[in-house]
């Protein structure tokens, strides 16, 4: 192994640990904990070694949301028919509450169905329209997924804010499911 590929390596490691680091805290205290200078004493480097990995916090927090991303697409794709997806994305929200807020609440330079939105986006997107697909009939199929995701983030998000009640969740959940299964014919705003 050259020293090249040794520094490389260690500092794809180093970046790795900073993602790693970021996410658990914010987890566990939220993302006003989050600092750069609490990440440099967590992770026991500098924080000029630090800065040389990210811009800021705002970069840490993307990475963080890129890397949600990933594994949001990954455990959609794992699962077939809405409900089941519905189920999981919910479920994501919930066991990774920072994460979540980082992907879609806090503001991260991630542009969402722009020619430079980044692949895990899209595959994301992607997971949801394959199971839309056999429902969408009529109705245009980017267009339909965009509000179904919308309605679960909507639900997801005023529930954990505490806007809508808990324990009415998973009702709500079944109720857009049955609606946009139902099917129904394009709706028009007057």
């Amino acid at each position: 192994m050259s020293v090249q590929s040794r520094r490389e390596r260690e500092r794809a490691e180093r970046h790795q640990l900073i993602i790693t680091t970021a996410r658990e805290l914010a987890e566990a205290e939220g993302w006003d904990a989050v600092t750069t200078r609490r990440l440099s004493e967590l992770i026991e480097y500098s924080q000029p070694v630090l800065y040389s990995h990210f811009a800021g916090k705002d970069a840490i927090v993307a990475a963080v949301a890129m890397e949600g991303f990933t594994e949001l697409a990954t455990e959609l794709g794992r699962h077939r028919g809405l409900e089941p997806v519905v189920r999981a994305y919910v479920d994501f929200a919930e066991t990774n509450p920072a994460l979540y807020d980082a992907m879609f609440t806090l503001a991260v330079p991630l542009a969402f169905a722009q020619e430079e939105t980044p692949q895990p986006l899209k595959d994301g997107f992607a997971a949801i329209q394959k199971v839309l697909e056999p429902l969408a009939g009529h109705r245009d199929l980017g267009l339909l997924t965009e509000v179904v995701w919308s309605a679960i983030h909507g639900q997801v998000t005023l529930t954990r804010g505490g806007r809508l009640p808990k324990h009415a969740q998973r009702q709500r959940l079944a109720m857009l499911v049955d609606q946009i299964q139902a099917g129904g014919h394009p709706g028009v705003l007057a």
